[in-house]
């Protein structure tokens, strides 16, 4: 029996249409992930079956007493209460039953005879109800959340309103598994998750007995977590049995016989073939779908993307040598992320810096950028290396401005080198089209403006590109090409990211933060 029906569901915003004539279903024991580029309506679909969004046609059949969680991208836990009482508060029939049993524990006091027999049999059947709802354990229950989400000691006792943004995410993460409805609606529940937390909220979602919907572009926590994909495009919903490394050869092969959404995608799920045949060859995987992606040749003439990242690149001259860090070190409150550390950069290599949440990484990019200082230690830029941030991009970017001119104004933009065509062509890529240009970039999604924030990198010139967890706010089309184009990359690119798939892909270096 489904607990969750959309029938024949038809629906547009200011006259552009999202869907036309979609039908769904969710059961017991589904873990479905919902994917598709940025603003093709997946979180649409969640607020449609949450009734915070109404359909221009058509039924949303919900099951009473079907009991749903929603775990929004953009926490809205607030307030004075520390994430500790948060979920502490939960726990409203233990507390209720603890206080039954205190009472009664004060009432045996001096009580004989059939007062002293009636209160030990309501004793007993509370101390039966506190086993069923494991009563005697929550606490346990709530510090694993918590721990295996990465929240120490001190940020479990802050107020919520003192919390980052990243970490009041992770405590609304921990609330609704704590909550354990009937029905999960999970929009990108990875992100600013350390690998550690990833693996347990992968095993989580595996034994999680309800019905799981999950909008994510994690490829590997996708490949770990669910059983069916359907990816939202051309207004429709395309299912595909299985996971993601299912996903990739089925619609690859669906592709010789259907029209292409975007000019470049079968050639991106040519490369994502390729890297996942690699990987699951390297893990021992299963024969049949190396034999599936032993049919996806490869050509030998360089592809239509590829060509195009190395024409907008062919002008951008980089030294061998760009920059040479020595013996860093730094500390935060007392305690010590890194010491001494020490590494070089040269040109075509990408560093990936992994590690447990709190370790540095991010406060390592600060320091390379130059927006922290360290303790000790220097980074010395060579003569003529510039780098960009693409945090410090995406969090400047002027909401007046319009999409064109912020990718084409920046004082050494390759756009200027470039030619006009071979920019416009590039822009398409991450799919931009002629009217997305015009836009005010206060107009756009949380994905698009990371989209225009990349691009912006992509073409600015520097010999060094800095990222801080790229891959949270694309989908997986953008991030696809997005790795064409740093492997194309001639300068040098330091990435922070807890994205398995995307590292491995990518990066041709690793400093590893072992949290010590």
């Amino acid at each position: 029996m489904s607990w969750i029906r959309l029938k024949n569901i038809t629906m547009s915003y200011d006259s552009a249409l999202i869907f036309r004539e979609i039908d769904f279903k969710l059961s017991k024991g589904d873990r479905v992930a919902l994917i598709g580029a940025n603003g093709t309506g997946k979180t649409t679909l969640l607020k449609l079956i949450l009734d915070q969004e109404q359909p221009d046609s058509g039924l949303v059949d919900i099951t009473d007493d079907v009991r749903m969680g929603y775990f929004s991208q953009f926490s809205e836990l607030s307030g004075a209460l520390s994430v500790l009482e948060v979920l502490d508060a939960l726990f409203v029939e233990v507390h209720e039953t603890e206080q039954a049993l205190a009472q009664i524990a004060g009432d045996l006091t001096g009580a004989e005879g059939d007062d002293m027999m009636t209160l030990l049999n309501e004793q007993a059947t509370l101390f039966e109800t506190m086993e069923r709802i494991d009563g005697w354990g929550y606490e346990n229950q709530i510090d694993t959340v918590l721990s295996r989400l990465g929240f120490s000691d001190e940020h479990r006792l802050l107020p919520i309103s003192q919390l980052s943004g990243g970490w009041r995410n992770r405590a609304a993460l921990a609330k609704i598994l704590l909550e354990s409805p009937d029905v999960l609606l999970m929009d990108e529940p990875t992100n600013f998750l350390d690998v550690e937390g990833l693996a347990w909220l992968e095993s989580w979602f595996q034994n999680f007995p309800g019905a799981l919907l999950l909008v994510s572009h994690d490829r590997d926590f996708l490949d770990a977590v669910v059983t069916k994909i359907i990816e939202v495009e051309n207004h429709q919903l395309q299912v595909y049995e299985g996971n993601y490394s299912d996903y990739v050869p089925k619609k690859h092969f669906r592709f010789k016989t259907l029209e292409r959404q975007f000019v470049h995608e079968q050639e991106m799920l040519a490369y994502e073939s390729e890297a996942i045949k690699g990987r699951q060859e390297s893990r021992g995987a299963n024969k049949s779908l190396n034999r599936k992606l032993a049919n996806i040749k490869k050509s030998k003439t360089r592809g239509p993307v590829d060509q195009i990242v190395t024409d907008i690149y062919q002008q951008l001259q980089v030294s061998k040598e760009l920059c040479e860090v020595t013996g860093l070190a730094k500390s935060y409150a007392g305690q010590d992320l890194f010491q001494d550390l020490s590494f070089d950069l040269r040109s075509r290599e990408r560093l990936a810096v992994v590690g447990p949440n709190g370790c540095g990484k991010s406060t390592l990019l600060e320091i390379m950028s130059g927006s922290t200082r360290p303790d000790s230690g220097t980074v010395a830029w060579r003569k003529g290396a510039n780098h960009v941030s693409y945090n410090q991009l995406l969090d400047e970017l002027d909401l007046d401005d319009t999409v064109s001119h912020a990718v084409n104004s920046a004082p050494d933009s390759l756009a200027f080198s470039a030619t006009k065509k071979s920019v416009g062509r590039f822009l398409s890529l991450f799919q931009f089209s002629e009217m997305d240009l015009k836009q005010r970039i206060g107009n756009l999604s949380g994905g698009q403006r990371a989209r225009v924030a990349l691009v912006m990198c992509l073409l600015s010139g520097a010999s060094v590109i800095l990222l801080d967890e790229p891959t949270n706010h694309l989908d997986i089309a953008s991030t696809q090409v997005m790795e064409r184009a740093l492997m194309h990359f001639p300068g040098s690119v330091i990435v922070v990211s807890h994205d398995r798939f995307f590292i491995d892909k990518i990066a041709t270096r690793v400093l590893t933060f072992d949290g010590q």
